[in-house]
């Protein structure tokens, strides 16, 4: 039998919560992360809502003015490398060593890597390329590129730790974490590692949201109690978010071996392309049906043991429906009925980060045995009809566990967890 990966270890930075206590509390009771925001200080801008950070607040590139809870350390030192999200990152794998009762030094064995997903940060990109040429390329922070492109947490966070293990970053839009995750699983289940760290950021920025409002994804709706409301007939859009969530994922032998508690086995994965637009999901779920199918096949379950399905539902039109399509075609027609629901309705949509964190929240389900439910929803899209879709969180605990995750190009990915026996 090949290695069996487990997730022993969670930490979030979040809009619902700044760790696993107060992100559970959240998960069980329905609460929200969101708040009004005026991007760029221009009360004009339809985009009024967002699922804010609480605690950390990041006004100007000058890290001098950058500010985090008081129960959380950053070594200043180490900013000099970071954006706003790899501040986010740092506290979030801090917790997550933690919680998987690891000390850091443990992980320069050689036998520990790292699979990190960001955007890179355009907040501070934006700025420093305004430096540039304001100097005419005569000066320039020596910082610039580490701490501001996509592979700057995976720059920051090996280094910082002394990783020799595989480092990588991944780059698929808002499937990027979710196939962080699936090669992470690969490299365990293969032998290579026998643990890797999963850690997915992003800012929560005028730079890093705002300009999903070209493309009419975007909820212009100003409330925040209804603006994120996935497979909801009058959703308009999705809300943007950000903040950090890591994941320590084992060998389930050395996992045992150190005695430390298995949140859920990661028995399966899969992943699928559309094939079909450079932005646009695919009609009807084509990609991500395939996706689904592969993924129970990876983990050798049938569509009808699955009890919860952690959708990748954004709050978007067309992205809804394209997906209740597929889980139509995996489920409703095979006679199978599992619970489902959109944690984005919560949180809203964390992008690059959205994978990790909402695997994370069905590990926190599966050990802590209950269904998040789909909050906000108030009258289902028609489409929506033979799906089981509960309106609040259910005290059953889900043994199977099915999390989709769809980007832009048609990028699909899914996992299925497992409660540990």
């Amino acid at each position: 039998m090949p290695p069996l990966p487990v997730i022993t270890g969670l930490g979030f930075i979040t809009s619902i919560g700044n760790d696993r206590a107060s992100v559970l509390r959240s998960l069980r009771e329905l609460r929200h992360g969101f708040e009004p925001v005026e991007f760029l200080g221009n009360p004009n801008l339809p985009v009024k809502v967002a699922g804010t950070v609480k605690g950390f607040d990041f006004p100007t590139p000058n890290r001098r003015d950058w500010r985090w809870p008081a129960s959380l350390t950053v070594d200043r030192e180490l900013l000099r490398g970071l954006a706003p999200h790899g501040v986010y990152a740092l506290c979030a794998l801090k917790q997550a060593l933690a919680d998987a009762g690891l000390d850091p030094a443990a992980l320069a064995d050689g036998d520990t890597g790292l699979y990190c997903a960001s955007a890179g940060s355009p907040f501070l990109l934006g700025h420093f390329l305004d430096q540039m040429h304001a100097t005419r390329g005569e000066r320039g922070n020596p910082m610039c590129i580490v701490s501001s492109i996509a592979g700057t947490l995976n720059f920051n966070l090996a280094a910082c730790y002394k990783i020799s293990g595989a480092v990588c970053g991944f780059s698929s839009a808002c499937a990027s974490s979710s196939h962080a995750l699936g090669y992470a699983m690969d490299e365990i289940r293969l032998g290579r590692q026998t643990r890797m760290l999963v850690v997915a950021a992003e800012d929560v920025t005028a730079e890093s949201i705002l300009p999903f409002s070209s493309l009419r994804v975007l909820s212009n709706n100003p409330d925040p109690e209804t603006a994120s409301r996935p497979f909801d007939r009058q959703r308009d859009g999705f809300v943007g978010t950000g903040g950090s969530v890591a994941i320590v994922v084992e060998d389930a032998a050395l996992a045992r071996r150190r005695g430390v508690r298995i949140y859920a086995e990661l028995i399966g994965w899969g992943q699928a392309g559309d094939g079909h637009s450079v932005a646009a999901s695919h009609p009807e779920g084509a990609g991500l049906r395939s996706a689904m199918q592969r993924a129970l096949g990876d983990a050798h379950v049938n569509a009808a043991a699955i009890d919860y399905v952690n959708a990748h539902a954004a709050s978007t039109p067309s992205g809804d429906r394209s997906e209740v399509l597929a889980l139509h075609s995996v489920f409703t027609g095979n006679s199978a009925k599992p619970h489902i629901s959109s944690t984005k309705a919560l949180t809203g949509h964390g992008l690059s980060l959205a994978g990790a964190m909402e695997i994370a929240f069905c590990a926190l389900a599966v050990a802590d045995r209950f269904i998040p439910g789909a909050a906000h929803l108030e009258e289902p899209d028609a489409v929506c009809a033979g799906l089981d879709l509960p309106r609040t969180s259910l005290d059953e605990a889900p043994r199977l566990v099915l999390k989709n995750s769809s980007g832009f190009g048609g990028s699909n990915v899914c996992h299925v967890l497992r409660r540990p026996a």
